[in-house]
């Protein structure tokens, strides 16, 4: 994800190396090229850090894991003595270089909420897919580096056991804020991260310190109080958890909230008072795309999957496929007291998938109790518990005006 984000380790041999000897590399010139080199490349800020200079993240990661806060996202679990500790992953490490690239938006990235006919895409998956565009780069400059210095290397960028945020922070590119995501002087919330593992050392930058203060703007914007303590998420309440992390329905509980959120969230990203000083992405794959920026959440429902493949061909929105996709725009098209939008969910109820038919249930409840009821014979042909159960939870609905529409047919008939 944005602001942690590593090419699956891909490994630089480097030709000739042998193991670091005590001391620190001879780095002032060869930092000042790195820099530049880093620079040349795209990146938007670059710093290093040392592989053991985050010795409190294991026990945070272990209470994180111990709580459940990290949902279904298992992978958090396996090799989670790797995230806490980079030598661990790769004992060869000596220096850690921390890259940073700039996906500030050009606009209000919460204007899109007022406009309830439309879906609101997270900044970071409106335009091309961050992995592939800051892969390339790190592969490039990790690939320099390599020859430069004759030391193996390897590149990550969201893919591996790394933690990029508290590393990052330890390189000074920024402070974790009370959001848990990373905070730039310069750039505000919206850094996409890589880093590179050198088997050379380098002279470590100094820290950044935590310059949140008493503000709490981030915690009081979340819609659904996923912070149950500054510096402290609970990601099974977070709209970005899910919304792209969570795979079956969407609890209850939450739905309301979402509003017209289709992938992702940035509510605690853009309460920030220090993007202030952010400005817009520089690189144009990164910049938002128009047909994303607030698409039409009629257009987005009749997507099959292979018109969402060509929609989101080269977007992050593809990873959690079409029915996980269109379950967040029904979600968002119950929220929407539209009723122009009723068709596109009464249309719906037949779905092949499952969890689209049980968001489609709940989205026309919202808005026309009354369709719904004209469509209860599908109750009595449904085999999924989860449909079942948004049936059974609309049923007050549907019984009530289910007998208003066999009256008027009754009537009809006379």
């Amino acid at each position: 994800m944005p602001a942690s984000a590593s090419a699956a380790g891909a490994t630089f041999p480097g030709a000739g190396w042998k193991p670091a000897v005590p001391g620190r590399f001879a780095v002032t010139p060869l930092k000042t090229q790195l820099l530049q080199r880093a620079e040349a490349e795209g990146f938007d800020v670059v710093r290093i850090t040392t592989p053991d200079a985050i010795p409190e993240a294991p026990a945070r990661l272990r209470h994180f894991l111990e709580e459940g806060c990290h949902g279904e996202m298992g992978w958090m679990q396996e090799r989670a003595d790797q995230r806490g500790a980079p030598s661990t992953l790769w004992p060869e490490v000596r220096s850690i270089i921390m890259l940073g690239v700039n996906y500030g938006p050009d606009g209000d990235p919460m204007a899109g909420l007022a406009d309830r006919a439309g879906g609101l895409i997270s900044v970071y998956a409106q335009g091309d897919d961050y992995h592939d565009v800051i892969k390339k780069r790190l592969k490039s400059l990790g690939r320099w580096w390599g020859e430069v210095t004759g030391a193996p290397l390897k590149v990550f960028i969201d893919t591996a056991p790394v933690m990029e945020k508290p590393l990052a922070a330890a390189a000074g590119l920024g402070w974790q804020g009370k959001h848990t995501n990373l905070v730039s002087r310069d750039f505000g919330s919206w850094l996409f991260l890589g880093s590179i593992f050198s088997a050379t050392e380098i002279e470590a930058d100094t820290p950044e310190r935590d310059r949140c203060g008493s503000c709490r703007a981030c915690l009081d914007a979340c819609p659904t109080a996923a912070f149950p303590a500054p510096y402290r998420l609970d990601a099974r309440r977070c709209i970005s958890y899910l919304t792209i992390e969570n795979k079956g329905p969407i609890s209850a509980e939450f739905r309301e909230a979402i509003g017209n959120r289709i992938y992702g969230c940035d509510d605690c990203l853009a309460a920030c008072p220090w993007n202030k000083f952010a400005v817009a992405a520089r690189e144009h794959k990164l910049q938002a795309r128009e047909d994303l920026r607030a698409p039409r959440l009629a257009e987005l429902a009749r997507l099959d999957d292979p018109t969402f493949r060509t929609l989101f061909a080269k977007n992050p929105v593809k990873r959690i496929g079409r029915d996980r996709f269109i379950r967040n725009v029904l979600i968002a098209i119950g929220n929407s007291g539209d009723a122009g939008l009723v068709d596109a969910a009464e249309e719906l109820l037949g779905d092949e998938s499952a969890l689209v038919r049980a968001m489609a249930v709940w989205a026309l409840a919202r808005l026309s109790p009354i369709r719904l009821a004209a469509q209860s014979w599908r109750r009595q042909h449904e085999t999924d518990a989860d449909v079942r159960a948004e049936w059974q939870a609309a049923g007050q609905s549907v019984l009530r005006f289910g007998g208003i529409a066999k009256n008027r047919k009754d009537a009809s008939n006379q």
